[in-house]
């Protein structure tokens, strides 16, 4: 059986006051002796509820203890609070109405720049109100910040989750401690994908950078494992704002969702697991000296701890034997339209030397007739190392890296000006101007004279 305690601070402070008095209240006591009891236990020390030492109480707060308990009993010695409790004492009306005004208007200017602003403008003495003050009159009417960037007072957060593993996965950054290679420090970015029901970790590994494409490798790795899921809950940076991971998840039917800015909580899920990787294994890693190596630690971290491990938000189930024990929803979904949904085009002009760019490189094409036209390029993000391709005329035409060396010495179209040029029209510009020069007929035929 669980210890009876006060439901409270204030029946604390109530059985606090009632043990000091208590005695007395036991006691028959006249007049005189019971002022003469309330004085011996003024001299006494005591120890208040939370308190790290001890006070004396006069004899006029003992005495009003005494009538109360014996009136009204324990409640009557709870301390009552005061009326304008949280509301800011310090302010006249007038100074109030300005500092609310000028909150609604201007929500993103901060309480110190508010201040100087009206001391500056002779609207208020410096000093007179403390920082303190006004964010109490803020918190008062649903005007401090946090409540301003979440929409306004009335703002109610709840417990949210998934209904089944694979209907919604998180998506997030960490940023890890850099590593040293080659002498040099390298910044470390992990990246994760996280199963909402289950809390089951799909997808995870470090790298050196924060892109989207990025991103879209790890997400091609997870889809592959286990399919893709119903909803994708991104952060709201600029590594998920692309059009290409928003056109990728709606062609594989995936929702894809943004957090709202500066609202950390609303991805408690994600956030907690962070905190959960960098307590047991990212905080040990200072000596790791490469990208694979701390990759292999995550792996670990993963397959040993955290997915065996009783997880409070699943009542003690672990993530691992929650997501394996939900039934996999069979569909079509196949490598080939992975392919296809990860698939860009683009548009790009041939130069005049066989060359175009996609994603920053260089790439040539053999039919060198296309220099100059738009042509239609795709590429495949499923394998980065991939090279792109082109599209004419319904055929497919694979790209090339350019290599200036070796095209250096490739073999040329034959172009001898010492030859004769076949004509297959009748267009001889010189002769034409040699027959007006002679005055020879247009009808006469070439080596004739008329």
């Amino acid at each position: 059986m669980q210890a009876l305690t006060p439901t409270d601070h204030g029946e604390a402070l109530a059985l606090y006051r009632a043990q000091i008095i208590g005695s007395l209240v036991s006691r028959e006591l006249e007049h005189g002796n019971l002022r003469d009891a309330l004085v011996e236990l003024s001299k006494q020390r005591f120890r208040p509820p939370r308190s790290h030492g001890s006070r004396t109480y006069s004899v006029a707060t003992l005495e009003r203890w005494y009538y109360a308990y014996k009136a009204s009993g324990l409640e009557a010695l709870r301390p009552t609070p005061r009326s304008d409790r949280g509301r800011a004492r310090d302010l006249t009306e007038v100074q109030r109405e300005l500092l609310l005004d000028i909150r609604k208007e201007h929500p993103s200017a901060s309480v110190p720049l508010i201040l100087e602003t009206l001391v500056g403008d002779g609207r208020l003495e410096k000093d007179a109100v403390s920082e303190s003050t006004v964010r109490r009159l803020y918190a008062e009417h649903g005007l401090d910040r946090t409540a301003l960037r979440h929409g306004g007072r009335g703002h109610v957060r709840l417990r949210w989750q998934a209904e089944r593993p694979g209907a919604l996965w998180h998506g997030d950054v960490c940023h890890g401690a850099s590593l040293i290679v080659d002498g040099k420090t390298a910044p470390v970015r992990i990246h994760a994908l996280l199963d909402d029901a289950s809390r089951y970790v799909v997808a995870i590994a470090a790298m050196h950078h924060e892109r989207e494409v990025d991103m879209l490798s790890l997400l091609v790795g997870a889809v592959r494992r286990h399919g893709p899921p119903e909803v994708l809950y991104l952060d709201n940076g600029s590594t998920y704002r692309g059009q290409t991971l928003e056109l990728a998840c709606a062609r594989m039917g995936t929702a894809l969702l943004h957090a709202k800015p500066y609202d950390a909580p609303a991805r408690g899920k994600m956030e907690r697991f962070w905190r959960t990787l960098r307590e047991g294994c990212l905080d040990f890693a200072a000596g790791v000296g490469s990208l694979h190596d701390l990759n292999a630690r995550l792996f670990a971290f993963l397959d040993e701890r955290y997915h065996q491990a009783p997880h409070g938000g699943l009542l003690g189930k672990s993530p691992a034997s929650v997501y394996e024990a939900a039934p996999r929803v069979v569909d079509d979904f196949d490598e080939a339209r992975l392919r296809a949904a990860l698939t860009v085009h683009a548009r790009r002009r041939v130069r005049r030397d066989s060359t175009l760019s996609m994603d920053g490189e260089d790439w040539e094409t053999d039919l060198g007739f296309l220099a100059g036209r738009l042509v239609t390029v795709l590429r495949c993000l499923v394998d980065p190392s991939e090279p792109p391709w082109l599209e004419h005329e319904g055929k497919r035409f694979p790209l090339h890296p350019v290599d200036p060396v070796a095209n250096a010495s490739r073999p040329r179209a034959p172009c001898n000006l010492d030859e004769p040029h076949p004509s297959r029209v009748d267009f001889d510009p010189a002769t034409a101007r040699l027959d007006r020069m002679l005055g020879r007929s247009h009808n006469a035929k070439p080596g004739r004279t008329p």
